[in-house]
């Protein structure tokens, strides 16, 4: 199953440039550990890239690289778990492993609950690790995805006219035209031409489509079609 998976993520992607392949950013004080991580991850065909500390990794230039997180929880300094809520707290979201030799439920819960693909004890048998870094790495690309994806909806929201995005919360809102004329105090052929224009200018083929679109647009975005 492992070289199954590991042959459809070398597959999906054969033109990407080295620049853009996924990183897994290891970060442990055990230099030995450090190695040993580093053969695993290439024997798997991925990138890794080391660090000794929280530190070293934060003044690096690799966090917004795609890829996911490999954490040792107790280092000198910063912990694991201090950096995953830091990044939590700077709006970083790339996926996390934590690897430790000194794990226990409360330290696992906390992880888990601040969003960490899986926590894992020394020592880990290869294959459950790679199988963690594989969902890391999915779960990036799909959150990467769905980034693109909101930024070109916000991009086509702002080519709307005050009065088309108040059409569209309405229509958001399942409101039918004639609703809409009412509560605007335009006519309903008005409503029409202004739905024709959200329709165009969003992209959006159908009114199901227009929907899903506002529904990725971030809630202050939506909310602001109310004022």
């Amino acid at each position: 199953m492992i070289v199954d998976q590991l042959f459809v993520l070398r597959i999906s992607a054969p033109q990407r440039n080295e620049a853009e392949q996924p990183l897994v950013i290891i970060v442990d004080d055990d230099a030995s550990m450090r190695e040993a991580l580093t053969e695993l991850i290439l024997s798997a065909g991925f990138q890794p890239v080391c660090f000794a500390s929280t530190r070293e990794l934060l003044d690096a230039d690799v966090l917004e690289s795609p890829g996911c997180l490999i954490l040792d929880v107790r280092m000198p300094g910063a912990s694991g778990l201090d950096l995953q809520r830091h990044l939590t707290q700077s709006g970083n979201s790339k996926p996390i492993i934590f690897l430790t030799g000194h794990g226990d439920i409360p330290m696992t819960v906390q992880a888990m609950k601040a969003g960490a693909v899986d926590f894992l004890t020394k020592p880990v048998r290869d294959q459950t690790l790679l199988d963690a870094v594989i969902a890391g790495i999915a779960m990036d690309a799909a959150r990467r995805a769905e980034a693109v994806i909101v930024k070109r909806n916000v991009e086509r929201l702002e080519t709307l006219t005050p009065r088309e995005r108040e059409v569209l919360h309405e229509l958001a809102c399942g409101r039918l035209n004639k609703q809409i004329a009412f509560d605007l105090g335009i006519s309903e052929v008005t409503v029409k031409l202004h739905r024709g224009n959200v329709m165009r200018k969003m992209e959006a083929a159908s009114i199901g489509e227009l929907i899903r679109a506002w529904e990725t647009l971030p809630a202050p975005m939506r909310e602001a079609g109310t004022n």
